[in-house]
């Protein structure tokens, strides 16, 4: 006991170790002492009795004990906040040792974003958000990833919503666009997790979608996204590892992977995404001008976010240019000599790659400058096409005859090749014309910063062609599905947040009705179409955001009386402990008492696991049995 106050006692001496009603920052200790801190070291060494304990001498030199410092502020739960002392008391341990001592776990996020439902509808209206992570040892997550239960379908068209009959599966389609002919045409939006929905879409997608699109959250420190957008950073970045990885394994092998991020993470981002897609297939970081508004308080106002941009084999790309560009339309093309193949554009002097200006020596009919070609340069071959050239009335040189030599390209020629794109895009809207959108489609601000249809219209431009699938399994506001929609591509939108059915899905109906913001007037758009809307069938994941809801301590007993009727718990877990030291539970602070209640509830269970779907217990329906086999095409 006299180690534990010395140690307390001197840590005290520094405040960056106390909080200010006078506690240790336990894991500011913790955290300090795994990076070797100067200034823990040094208060360490400060004291005989503590620098006797934690450091070796050896030849001379003194070496802090890392392992042996980190060991007595767990084992001797030295330190412990009244949760953690409760946490104790009533087990989470596996053979005497506690999870977070066991070296098989790894860090994982399966259920971030079940535990929270986060964000607000305006940004006056922050509040503390209670933010959970979990270590997880590799056999307690066998299930997690397991395909899920289906449940909650209905098909939505220009009559409105409608019972769900079964999916398409249009073979004609399919053949056309290089699929099975079996997959499905339909367009979905699935209401769940959606690190568990990818692992649910993997076998009817699998290697079928040609692009996936992202706008996750950002890591901003703030709220004001309907996110909980206030991860530590490599939380952060496990969170989107584990969906990354997800998410690659649907790609085509010619599919494409954006995602939008600003500075604040782009550049560890990168990172991640160079390991998971190779550096090799990384094309761009697409600077956006999102917003056109001046933040006079910022030393320098941010404008732009950034869009990184991979493909699953860059090779592909680079054999078929052609393919990643953009549809021409036509400005800059004028016919001033009335030419009768239609309106052209004067270009730098290339064909094919080879450049006839290079070549052989090209005399300029006006002025009489001749053109000679660099040296080293040959002429010998190509002559041919350099002829035929001049005779085709192909070459000019410029509006006044005086200019170098250039080639004619016609408009019926570049709508062919398509136009290549910039890394700079000024001319495809801010959010400031996304959010009007919304606010005009439903009379109010529903969202806030949500993308405008024709940033996404361009990346669907330049990554697809009419009838790809198309995914977004951070839907939000559904500005991916609808201008997907609108182009006639195949989508498949995902989200857990319940303002899918409070503003994606009505903004997804008012499109099939013939909308007119965004990009539908250039495209002259008059609706149509349908989508189809399902959800995975829940079954812990009730109680979790039954646990976030919760007001007060009551609440939170009743839903424990609950949890020990239907739920599944960690197999750690002992119940007799639980409510026998129910007075200790009550003691907790409230957001205390709901990081418990979720970290003891079994993670693999969060919704009906497709292996799980006749057990009585689970009690699905059979309208959710005949949905679920339909999707996964499971014989009967």
């Amino acid at each position: 006991m006299k180690l534990y106050t010395t140690l307390e006692e001197q840590l005290k001496k520094e405040n960056n170790f106390v909080s200010d009603n006078g506690e240790i920052k336990k894991w500011v200790v913790l955290d300090k002492a795994r990076h070797f801190d100067e200034e823990l070291i040094g208060v360490l060494l400060d004291s005989k009795v503590l620098k006797q304990e934690f450091f070796k001498d050896i030849k001379g030199t003194l070496v802090f004990d890392l392992n042996r410092f980190v060991l007595f502020l767990e084992q001797k739960n030295w330190l412990n906040d009244s949760y953690t002392k409760y946490k104790n008391k009533v087990g989470l341990a596996i053979d005497g040792k506690f999870l977070k001592q066991r070296n098989e776990v790894s860090l994982v996020w399966p259920f971030k974003d079940c535990v929270l439902e986060g964000g607000q509808s305006r940004e006056e209206d922050a509040r503390e958000e209670i933010f959970f992570n979990e270590v997880l040892a590799q056999d307690e997550i066998t299930q997690l990833f397991e395909p899920k239960v289906l449940t909650n379908a209905k098909t939505y068209d220009k009559d409105g919503e409608h019972e769900f009959k079964g999916f398409t599966r249009d073979a004609k389609l399919n053949k056309k666009r290089g699929l099975p002919e079996d997959t499905i045409t339909d367009n979905l939006i699935i209401k769940g997790n959606n690190l568990l929905a990818l692992y649910s879409l993997e076998k009817e997608f699998a290697g079928k979608v040609k692009l996936i699109y992202i706008d996750p959250p950002y890591n901003t420190g703030n709220d004001g996204f309907k996110y909980n957008d206030n991860f530590n950073h490599s939380t952060w970045l496990v969170f989107m590892r584990n969906r990354l990885d997800a998410s690659k394994k649907l790609l085509k092998e010619n599919g494409v992977f954006v995602i939008s991020v600003d500075d604040r993470e782009v550049f560890h981002l990168k990172v991640l995404c160079d390991e998971l897609f190779g550096r090799e297939n990384f094309l761009n970081d697409v600077i956006w001008n999102s917003t056109k508004s001046v933040t006079n308080t910022a030393i320098i106002s941010v404008s732009h976010n950034h869009t990184l941009f991979y493909f699953k084999n860059k090779d592909y790309f680079v054999k078929n240019r052609t393919e990643f560009r953009l549809p021409e339309d036509g400005s800059g093309f004028k016919n001033t000599d009335n030419d009768p193949r239609g309106p052209w554009k004067a270009d730098p002097f290339q064909v094919g790659g080879w450049r006839p200006n290079q070549q052989y020596e090209i005399t300029n009919p006006i002025t009489g400058e001749v053109y000679k070609p660099n040296e080293g340069s040959s002429w010998k071959n190509e002559y041919k096409k350099f002829k035929e050239l001049l005779k085709d009335n192909r070459i000019i040189f410029g509006t006044t005859g005086e200019a170098g030599p250039q080639r004619k390209r016609f408009l019926s020629e570049a709508k062919e090749r398509g136009k290549v794109s910039k890394t700079i895009w000024t001319e495809v809207g801010t959010t400031t014309n996304g959010t009007q959108h919304l606010k005009k489609m439903f009379g109010k601000a529903v969202f806030d910063n949500p993308k405008p249809e024709s940033f996404i219209q361009r990346i669907i431009e330049l990554s697809t062609q009419e009838t790809d699938v198309v995914i977004d399994y951070h839907l939000g506001s559904g500005t991916t599905a609808s201008t997907a929609h609108k182009l006639n591509r195949q989508y498949i939108g995902v989200e857990q947040m319940d303002y899918i059915e409070s503003v994606a899905v009505p903004r997804l109906q008012k499109v099939i009705e013939g909308e007119q913001g965004g990009i539908s007037k250039a495209l002259k758009w008059n609706g149509g179409g349908s989508f189809t809307y399902l959800e995975l069938k829940k079954y812990n994941q009730d109680f979790m955001e039954r646990i976030e809801l919760a007001k007060d301590t009551k609440a939170l007993l009743k839903i424990w009386e609950g949890m020990k009727e239907k739920s599944f718990l960690d197999y750690n877990v002992d119940i007799k402990k639980q409510d026998e030291h129910i007075d200790d539970f009550k003691a907790l602070s409230l957001e205390e008492q709901k990081q418990h209640l979720c970290e003891i509830l079994d993670k693999n269970q969060l919704y009906v696991n497709l292996s799980s779907m006749e057990d009585k217990e689970f009690a699905c329906t059979e309208a959710e049995k005949k949905l679920t086999r339909d999707f996964y095409q499971i014989k009967t």
